[in-house]
């Protein structure tokens, strides 16, 4: 299955690239880079040689699909791996984003 914006939150993101639009910790606002690894809880984000580890409950994304487009996404909505939220899809919770 393709990457789209209907089904982000049951697909790995590892390799898309990310903006903080908000955060409980108001200095991560703004940071941009491309993830490098998922936790359930956390997100890594690679800014050129460095990497920040970001928490996901409170936050607001922007992320990148491999076409361009922008997609607004709930860092609540992203708990768990990718097998969960599928997981969560098959139970009839849905894989797209709440925005």
């Amino acid at each position: 299955m393709k990457i789209s914006k209907s089904n982000i939150l049951c697909h790995e993101l590892i390799g898309l690239k990310a903006r903080i639009l908000s955060h409980p910790d108001p200095g991560l606002k703004g940071v941009e880079g491309v993830i490098v690894w998922e936790s359930p809880r956390t997100l890594q984000l690679g800014l050129g040689s460095r990497k920040i580890t970001i928490l996901k409950p409170g936050s607001i994304l922007l992320i990148q699909m491999p076409e361009g487009e922008w997609v607004k996404v709930k860092g609540d909505e992203l708990l768990g791996g990718p097998f969960d939220r599928a997981k969560r899809m098959v139970r009839g919770e849905g894989c797209s984003a709440g925005f």
